[in-house]
């Protein structure tokens, strides 16, 4: 299970200096040699990738009793690494699809489970796979990940638009982002993640990791969280991505009012809002405060905002 840092400029370069041709950008990997001692062929950390390996025995093993793997069912899991928890899960589940982006480590993972029947090994972007697509015949599957910090709201953004076939989801992120999908109305770690999140899913935040539990050691820690997708969102609104983007503009500027937010809305945004008499005036035909900031509205109340501009 490997972890990334970086930034997310970084992040575009390594993307597009790692990835495959586009003919061969989705691998699947199906043949390797059958003898191989694999201890020699375990790449070192990339630096331009930001690696970090799990290897604590007692993390992992706090890991695969979280997800309870059944004989039968389908796991994904996103980033494998060097396969600290691709073993267990193999011989626990049904079928493990392991969604790697390093194209050495697939060639390492391709040769250490190269004996395992039920392991289907997929070089890929987490950012643009189909997941539903990858499980097949599986209609469902639950989701094991260790997400790299810099582009772990992108990727949660696409495992929620892909929540048809995720029953659900066991999680590492930093502790930080942890803190911020689980902060409630009011709270200050409260933003734009923790509404998303909220809307589409129940969480339970399980338990945090010491940086100790990771080679080469990284600056912050890290913690794991359940995520349950609903099949549907947790309001009553017609257009949810008009609720995705009010939310947005509440919180572009934390500081400002929820008022002051909107009246800044981008173009297609704040067209919407003045054809419907402005800012102020939405707010009021919602119930809400114009001194609030968004931070300390609920989910009921975003809803509400919502539904006035349908």
């Amino acid at each position: 299970m490997a972890q990334g840092q970086g930034d997310a400029e970084a992040r575009k370069k390594i993307s597009s200096s790692s990835r495959l041709d586009s003919s061969t950008s989705r691998r699947r990997l199906t043949e390797s040699p059958s003898q191989v001692d694999t201890s020699r062929f375990i790449p070192p950390p990339s630096k331009r990738l930001g690696q970090h390996f799990l290897h604590n025995p007692r993390v992992i093993n706090q890991i695969i009793a979280a997800v309870a793997p059944n004989p039968g069912e389908t796991i994904i899991e996103i980033g494998p690494g060097r396969g600290a928890l691709t073993g267990k899960l193999l011989a626990q589940a049904g079928t493990v699809v392991a969604v790697e982006f390093d194209k050495n480590l697939v060639s390492t993972l391709g040769r250490k489970f190269t004996s395992q029947t039920n392991f289907k090994l997929i070089q890929a972007d987490a950012l643009t796979t189909d997941f539903c697509f990858e499980i097949l015949p599986a209609r469902q599957a639950r989701l094991v990940a260790n997400l790299p910090y810099n582009i772990s709201t992108k990727i949660l953004q696409r495992l929620i638009d892909q929540r048809s076939c995720l029953t659900e989801m066991i999680l590492m992120l930093q502790r930080e982002v942890v803190e911020r999908i689980t902060a409630p109305p009011g709270s200050a770690k409260r933003g734009y993640l923790s509404v998303l999140i909220e809307a589409y899913a129940a969480t339970e935040k399980l338990f945090d990791v010491s940086p100790n539990a990771f080679q080469p050691v990284p600056k912050v820690w890290s913690g794991v969280i359940r995520v349950i997708p609903r099949s549907s969102v947790g309001l009553e609104v017609k257009d949810e991505e008009l609720l995705k983007q009010l939310v947005s503009a509440g919180f572009a500027k934390r500081r400002k009012t929820i008022l002051n937010n909107l009246r800044g809305a981008p173009t297609n945004l704040q067209e919407r809002i003045k054809q419907h008499g402005g800012a102020s005036i939405i707010l009021c035909e919602a119930n809400v405060s114009l001194q609030r900031r968004a931070e300390t509205l609920s989910l009921a109340e975003w809803g509400r905002i919502t539904n006035v501009l349908e």
